[in-house]
């Protein structure tokens, strides 16, 4: 027997934007809700690779008719996904409030990096740019060099896309109850500071109170970091509990400091560890 997708049912209208608002239609889609993804004309599809399960079709939002084949969709959707910087669908006669004029039960999702409000609303910015202001970036980099951003996972993807996912799934949730929408303002820096909750909630607790790449789950530690093996290749070690430290550690002299410098810690288990891979 097939089990009904979770999001059947559920229309979404996204707004055609940058890899983010994509993938959290993707998403949407993968769950079983139907997408319908709107262009610009002229535009050569989806470039961010998200287009999974949607349906698309182009529209000039910036002529009448356009506009008023949006709000006919909109009228009819549980969700509409837009990522435009603040100001623009306000300008198009777009906005929330003429759109749930239409359709109380509109979910009016919103994404953008610096969120609807504040200084920096209407400032242009990366996946690095909200990381940083996240303050997460100043968590990520090996000791003695500068903060490295993880690719744009965390921003984008993480804070940005996925956390706007669940502020669509807790609106549609909480609308069993209302039966009405609701404007979701979902940003990268929020989103992202959020997700490092687990940083900033152990500050006091010993696990980040050395420097930047010296603590022991930042690259600190020789037994949850990555070494270079005898054939070119790199191996992460992730030995925290006891047990397989002590199976890491059967080889190393005793008596040795876990920490240190990343030359003292490739002293320390770079032998067992080679030996370990270039014969497995």
């Amino acid at each position: 027997m097939r089990v009904p997708m979770p999001l059947q049912g559920v229309s979404v209208v996204e707004l055609a934007g940058l890899a983010p608002g994509p993938f959290c239609g993707m998403v949407l889609a993968d769950f079983g809700a139907q997408v319908v993804r709107v262009d610009r004309p002229g535009a050569r599809g989806d470039l961010s690779r998200m287009a999974r399960g949607k349906r698309s079709l182009a529209v000039d939002l910036k002529q009448p008719r356009g506009a008023a084949v949006l709000r006919s969709l909109c009228a009819r959707a549980d969700v509409m996904l837009e990522s435009f910087r603040p100001g623009v669908m306000e300008k198009l006669q777009l906005s929330p409030e003429i759109l749930q004029k239409e359709n109380p039960k509109l979910i009016y999702a919103r994404l953008s990096g610096f969120g609807q409000s504040g200084r920096f609303s209407r400032v242009a910015g990366h996946d690095i740019n909200y990381l940083a202001l996240s303050g997460v970036l100043s968590r990520i980099g090996r000791s003695g060099e500068a903060p490295y951003a993880p690719l744009n996972l965390l921003a984008d993807f993480g804070g940005g896309g996925l956390m706007c996912t669940l502020g669509i799934l807790m609106a549609l949730f909480e609308r069993t109850r209302s039966g009405k929408g609701q404007v979701i303002d979902a940003n990268m820096v929020e989103g992202t500071a959020y997700l490092g909750s687990f940083l900033w909630k152990t500050q006091q607790t010993g696990l980040w109170e050395q420097p930047r790449g010296q603590n022991m789950l930042d690259g600190g530690a020789p037994f949850y970091t990555t070494y270079r093996t005898a054939d070119g290749g790199f191996m992460a070690v992730g030995a925290l509990e006891p047990q397989f430290y002590e199976l890491l550690l059967r080889d190393v002299p005793h008596g040795t400091s876990v920490m240190g410098s990343p030359e003292h810690r490739e002293t320390l288990v770079n032998e067992s560890l080679l030996a370990y891979v270039t014969t497995t």
